[in-house]
């Protein structure tokens, strides 16, 4: 409910150092990722077979001993319990750098921290800016050893970044403070809403507030090709006082600041269950005028400064154990079609997932840009003053 949000979970259990923006960590690369033949080897590996095999990947990954991740609340998608999961099966200290910050300030830690020990190692982005990285060629080819159950229309060819976990757009409402929730976005224009719908950040800095102009848009004629109807929607929105700038966080719903908000299924969801005991009753909505369901991505940066537990990591969030965390985390992992298959997928964890009809079709990523590229230029005059 942020641009990457939020708090409502307790902070990490497991020692991370939350690096200022100025720098508390050495500007230069440390552990076994600093030089040598070793450190070239595991920064150029496309796969765990160049290692020599996973073994071989955990000892060069266990020797860096250092991972840093970047702009990953504990409580998004269950990612806590994620960290502390993988820090403790391997020993490997995790830095988690900027855990508010948006799809952009990722892409910019790459560029502005390149060659920096506190530089990010890993990547969690929203689709549209996966594919922008890819393009400026931020990102070092890798495939996990799961990569051959991932649909083809879910990762990139060559491997720069690949779907994790999704979901669906939703309309989250305190029922306490909102007489009749909405249910559609059509919903959202009645008179009543006056000053009470927020999105989780700015659309064209954040993955989970672009989705939810592309889903409006999707709600008003729009189609995966043209996005402005999202755009059209909320300025009405913002003209007739409904739309409030206010960046849609745990602390402005308890406030009553922000009541209605657009944000994935799955982190409405685990909203739902830490608000019960805060005096906010949550209701969640999908959309029936406005189904968009979409993936984030991961990706691994071209100058990681820890190249190997880059590559652990990511081998850990596409087995079986990493994606049945997402999975706790009532988001839908890229590779549960599959483990549901093999009988791997956690079939408790299946069943709290948020209900949905029909089955989700996904822009292209041509489709993507373009409409990063509209709303990059519309936007901000759309909800200006």
């Amino acid at each position: 409910m942020s641009t990457r949000t939020v708090g409502l979970v307790a902070a990490l259990t497991i020692a991370t150092s939350a690096l200022a923006a100025c720098g508390a960590a050495p500007d230069t690369a440390t552990g076994g990722a600093s030089s040598g033949s070793t450190a070239d080897k595991a920064a150029t590996a496309t796969s765990a077979q160049d290692f020599g095999g996973l073994d071989k990947l955990v000892e060069a990954a266990k020797k860096e001993g250092q991972l840093n991740v970047i702009a990953l609340p504990p409580d998004w998608a269950n990612y806590g319990e994620i960290i502390k999961a993988f820090g403790d099966k391997y020993g490997i200290k995790i830095t988690s750098d900027n855990p508010d910050g948006s799809s952009q300030d990722e892409i910019n830690a790459v560029k502005t921290l390149k060659g920096q020990g506190r530089a990010p190692d890993v990547l969690d982005l929203g689709s549209a800016f996966a594919l922008s990285g890819a393009q400026e060629g931020l990102f070092a080819p890798y495939k996990v050893q799961s990569w051959d159950k991932i649909p083809d229309g879910q990762k990139d060819a060559s491997g720069a970044w690949v779907y994790d976990y999704g979901g669906y757009i939703s309309i989250g409402c305190d029922a306490k403070r909102v007489k009749e929730c909405p249910q559609s976005f059509a919903d959202l224009l009645k008179p009543e809403y006056k000053g009470k719908v927020a999105l989780n950040g700015d659309p064209t800095k954040a993955g989970a507030a672009f989705a939810g102009v592309y889903a409006a848009s999707l709600a008003n004629q729009g189609s995966f090709d043209d996005i402005q109807p999202g755009i059209d929607f909320f300025k009405k929105l913002k003209g007739n006082g409904n739309f409030t700038p206010v960046e849609a966080t745990p602390a402005t719903v308890e406030k009553g600041e922000t009541p209605i908000t657009i944000d994935w299924d799955y982190l409405q969801a685990s909203y739902a269950k830490e608000f019960s005991t805060k005096g906010v009753d949550w209701k969640i909505a999908i959309p029936s005028d406005g189904q968009y369901a979409n993936f984030y991505s991961q990706a691994v940066s071209k100058y990681a400064p820890h190249p190997a537990a880059a590559r652990l990591w990511q081998e850990f969030l596409y087995s079986a154990e990493g994606q049945n965390l997402w999975l706790k985390g009532y988001a839908r992992p890229v590779l549960l079609p599959a483990m549901q298959q093999d009988g791997t997928a956690d079939a408790a964890m299946v069943e709290q997932l948020p209900k949905v009809d029909g089955t989700p079709t996904f822009p292209t990523p041509a489709q993507v840009d373009k409409a990063k590229q509209v709303l990059a230029t519309g936007w901000s005059a759309a909800v200006a003053g």
